[in-house]
């Protein structure tokens, strides 16, 4: 994504334009619209405390719960993946709260200049009310990157029948997340700088980021046209996102305590690169 630090200079060039709130607001309103036009949602709505949850559901035999990472959506999964396990598995493929076509699970989170986002315990604790409203009985839970935190809250709190984490975050970490996280999620950040992202984001710097995400490896052709980047563009998205990486280390700190009480077959798989 555009750097924040560009956000920033964009941001004091704005100020000194009467009206440039509103142009801002008025241009990502037009691709906000024009990505959920390109990128509707691909599965059903259930509904947790008044709030959406969307879901993917496909295929048939033992349920499989599906958590993507930061920024992320289903369509992670839906790219390609499922389709090579719908034969085995009843697959469930949650958009996260925030992400995707799913709702924060409080409206209280969605205010411009907060701070707040949900836990990985209150994400695990709303999708797995979902599953339930789905008919979802012992299922395997995968997570992958920030999504391995919120299936690790789910094996700590809700009783799954197993537990995958693909290259997630289990365990606290030394230093800083990123400053672009950091940023977005101060206030100030939420209210002024993702917005711009939101407006302004160039097409050459989205490129640059999935080259980075998929590093070593090439990114898979047709990959971002499916996966939908304009949705995680969004400025509630944006917001989300950046707040939910920035408050979760402490959440991982208490999480990585119970650690010893886990009964449960879990699987692990991470790499270097």
């Amino acid at each position: 994504m555009i750097s924040l630090q560009s956000a920033a200079s964009i941001a004091v060039a704005a100020l000194a334009v009467g009206g440039c709130g509103a142009l801002v607001d008025n241009r990502a309103d037009l691709r906000e619209a024009e990505a959920e036009a390109r990128y509707p949602p691909q599965g059903q709505f259930v509904e947790v405390n008044g709030r959406r949850v969307h879901a993917v559901v496909r295929g048939q035999g033992p349920d499989l719960i599906i958590l993507h990472g930061a920024g992320g959506n289903a369509r992670d999964y839906t790219f390609d993946f499922v389709e090579q396990i719908e034969d085995r598995y009843r697959v469930i493929v949650f958009d996260r709260p925030g992400h995707g076509w799913t709702d924060q699970t409080r409206p209280e989170y969605e205010k411009a200049a907060s701070t707040r986002a949900e836990s990985p315990q209150e994400q695990a604790a709303h999708l797995a009310a979902a599953a339930e409203l789905l008919g979802v009985r012992d299922p395997i839970v995968m997570g992958q990157s920030y999504g391995g935190a919120v299936a690790m809250a789910w094996a700590l709190d809700h009783d799954p029948a197993a537990a995958v984490i693909v290259a997630g975050v289990s365990h606290p970490w030394p230093g800083q997340i990123a400053r672009s996280y950091r940023i977005g999620g101060t206030a100030f950040g939420g209210a002024a700088l993702l917005p711009l992202v939101a407006a302004f984001q160039p097409p050459a710097l989205i490129d640059g980021t999935l080259d980075r995400v998929f590093a070593p490896q090439k990114v898979p052709e047709g990959y971002e046209d499916h996966f939908g980047v304009p949705l995680a563009l969004r400025r509630a998205t944006l917001r989300a996102n950046a707040r939910q990486v920035s408050t979760l280390r402490p959440h991982v700190v208490v999480m990585a305590e119970r650690y010893p009480e886990l009964r449960l077959p879990i699987e692990i798989v991470h790499g270097a690169e």
